[in-house]
């Protein structure tokens, strides 16, 4: 069984029908790039996975339990996180306060504390900076805070919203390093991807979403070459 499997998604904003029937899966201990132009529903995908978005149809199966009607905090707890686009970080709180936050759901210090070291591990600049305001990082570094507050949850999935959005080289280099990092500890991720490229390098499957459909699907490694989305979407 997938440990997310998304049936038949219908979501509107207003009379607009932004998704029109997804459905994908995402096994445990995957990367799974969703890729499509703007205005593809890659991000109101993700919003409604999330439960920040309801679904006029269909379903969303996590581990086995229906979260479709589910309140965003609650599938927090149960182990997605949501690595939003645009980074999102609390700018007057500082580094270590926007981690912190991230931890809301859980109770046990002493675990909290733990999550704090690996995320330091991880982020060495942000431990550098736990006492800095977020709001005077630079964008990578937001981007790598606010994967670091994701991470703090404890996830057992982390979808993640554009993280190389805005980023130089060097700094989307390192960030896609580091989703390679999540995944061998075991997390699941789900990106969702301007940079196709990149993405497809370093995930195992993907969908190519278009106009609130999924239009083509299959191993990251057969759509980096596919002619179609070379094409349309790797400028080549």
């Amino acid at each position: 069984m997938a440990m997310l499997e998304v049936k038949d998604l219908h979501v509107y904003y207003g009379v607009i029908e932004a998704l029109k029937g997804v459905s994908f899966e995402v096994n445990q201990g995957e990367v799974i790039a969703l890729i499509g132009a703007n205005g593809a529903g890659k991000t109101t995908t993700l919003h409604t996975l999330t439960g920040l978005l309801p679904a006029k149809q269909g379903s969303i199966i996590f581990e086995g339990k229906d979260i479709t009607k589910v309140p965003a905090h609650k599938i927090v707890q149960m182990g997605i996180a949501h690595v939003p686009e645009g980074r999102r970080v609390f700018s007057e709180l500082s580094v270590y306060e926007n981690l912190i936050m991230g931890a809301y759901t859980r109770r046990d210090k002493g675990e909290i504390a733990e999550s704090l070291k690996t995320v330091y591990t991880r982020f060495p600049r942000l431990e550098e900076r736990k006492n800095q305001r977020a709001g005077t990082l630079s964008g990578g570094e937001q981007q790598m805070l606010a994967m670091g507050r994701a991470l703090m949850s404890k996830p057992r999935i982390i979808v993640m919203d554009e993280p190389s959005m805005g980023l130089s080289p060097i700094f989307v280099n390192e960030i896609f390093d580091i989703i390679e990092k999540v995944r061998e500890t075991g997390t699941t991720v789900l990106l969702v991807e301007q940079n196709a490229k990149k993405a497809l390098t370093i995930a195992d499957r993907a969908y190519v979403l278009e106009t609130g459909k999924i239009s083509l699907s299959g191993k990251a490694e057969d759509l980096l070459h596919d002619k179609s989305v070379q094409k349309a979407y790797l400028g080549e």
